[in-house]
Order: C-alpha cells, then structure tokens, then sequence
C-alpha cells in the first residue's frame, strides 16, 4: 500500500502522489471512501493510475465519476479505458459531448497533421452534462461547477472551500492554454473567465498542467492585459475579434495613398 500524500485535505494529485511527471494533472477529490477523479490524461497511462489508487486504499467501486475539465486529447483520451475499468459516469460540459462521444480527432487536437501529431481519439458515451452552479457531490463534500471558457467553449473549474481546480485557465508561469479556432477558444471569453477568477476569493489555484499555486492577483492582471492586446492582433487569426490595420488600409486605399506618400503626410505632421 502507499501513503497518502494529498495536496489540500481530500484533494490528490496523481503527478504530486506518483513523484513525477505522469502527464496532465488528475485530481482525486475524495470524502472518506468515496472519490471522484477530475480529468485523467492520455489512455496509455491510465493503468497506472488506476493501480495507484487501488494502492492508495480507494475502493474502485467507490468512484463517484470521471470529470472532463475539456474536451482536450490529453485530459480525455483516457476517458474509455476508465469507464470501462471503474464503471462510473462520465461527466463534462454540453458542449463538450459532441468531441467526446463521435471522438472528433480535430476539435480535440488529436491530429494536428502539421506538427505529425496523429492520435487515437476513443469515444465514450458522456452521461451526464454538467454546467456553471452545478454541484458534484463526493459523499458530503461539493464541488461548484464554473463555466470558463476562452481556451475552449466547454472549459470548465471547480471549487471547494478555498481552492479552485482551474483546468487550462492559467499556469503558474502566467500562461494560458492554447487559443485556437479548431477547438472554439474565445478571447473576450477567457479575459471574462480570467476576470472572474480574479475577482474571487480563491486562495489557491489547481490547474491541469504544472505546479499549484497560490493566487496571485499581479499575475492574473497582466495575463489579461497580454489577452487584451490579441483582441485587435492577427497573432492569433480568427480568435481576434477585429483587425483595426485593416481599417486602417481601407481608408489608404480609399484615399489613394501609396507608401511613400502616406509617409509623406505622417512626417509633415
């Protein structure tokens, strides 16, 4: 058997318990014998996930649910070979199902040809859609469903006491996760989400890739002052709402400036 090395009381995660690096972090929240996991990573590592809370004394049959944050390959793909192990619900996000039960290799990043990234994506039936103010009971402890979006629309958080599960919201290093069309992030929407965590009186930060942290108001400010800046850049194509430089030639055009005379007039200024 293995000792028991939560984070916060009632709260374990598996990178922190194991000792290194599995993948993404999974987050065993748990109430005496009962547990629920918060996402579970890629499917090769599953197993062993599994192993260590059969070693953890956690009864199998005493797990509650499997929790997508989103609907990302490398928090979901684990999802089919879990349920089918701890014969638990599935929950996530409306707008997560789709990925999840057609096991949509594009929304999810599972195939990103460009890069040779070419996954298999499993589907597996959601049974259950969970959304902002929802509750998740693990025996007599709750988890208050948040609606996060901007990295992608089914982003979701957790809260329980002080801590906030905060999925790919933010990291410890005050960046975000990716923002990308093909999985509908939102830019205005994730500065809403970073905002509202800021906002809260949340101590602490659990996000789904790196280190917990404490929160730290500084960082989440200047998080949103850089997203604030994509909303009128090309960085990061079609996620920008406008383009102001393409007003702007609209009205060079418009008026018949060529380069040299644009310049011309900006100097005589």
């Amino acid at each position: 058997m293995l000792d028991r090395r939560p984070v916060f009381p009632g709260v374990i995660e598996m990178n922190y318990q194991a000792g290194w690096r599995i993948g993404c972090n999974v987050y065993l929240v748990y109430d005496d014998a009962a547990w629920t996991l918060i996402d579970i990573g890629y499917a090769e590592t599953v197993d062993e996930i599994i192993e260590m809370i059969r070693q953890l004394d956690f009864p199998l049959s005493n797990c509650q649910a499997l929790v997508a944050t989103h609907a990302d390959v490398d928090h979901i793909q684990g999802l089919a070979r879990a349920k089918e192990v701890l014969k638990c619900p599935v929950l996530a996000h409306p707008r997560a199902v789709t990925a999840i039960e057609q096991g949509d290799t594009i929304s999810t990043f599972a195939e990103i040809a460009a890069q040779g990234v070419h996954l298999e994506m499993p589907a597996v039936k959601i049974d259950r859609t969970i959304d902002d103010g929802d509750t998740i009971e693990i025996g007599g402890r709750s988890l208050e469903v948040w609606h996060t979006p901007g990295h992608t629309n089914s982003q979701l958080a957790f809260r329980t006491g002080n801590l906030l599960l905060s999925g790919d919201n933010i990291y410890r290093d005050g960046s975000v996760g990716a923002i990308d069309a093909h999985h509908g992030s939102d830019i205005p929407a994730f500065i809403r989400s970073l905002e509202r965590i800021r906002e809260s009186d949340v101590e602490w930060l659990l996000p789904s890739h790196g280190p917990i942290f404490r929160k730290d108001d500084a960082l989440l400010d200047a998080t949103i002052k850089r997203l604030e800046g994509y909303l009128t850049l090309a960085d990061l194509g079609t996620c920008a709402p406008k383009w102001p430089l393409m007003e702007e030639w609209d009205r060079e055009l418009a008026e018949g400036l060529l380069p040299a005379e644009r310049e011309e007039r900006a100097g005589a200024r």
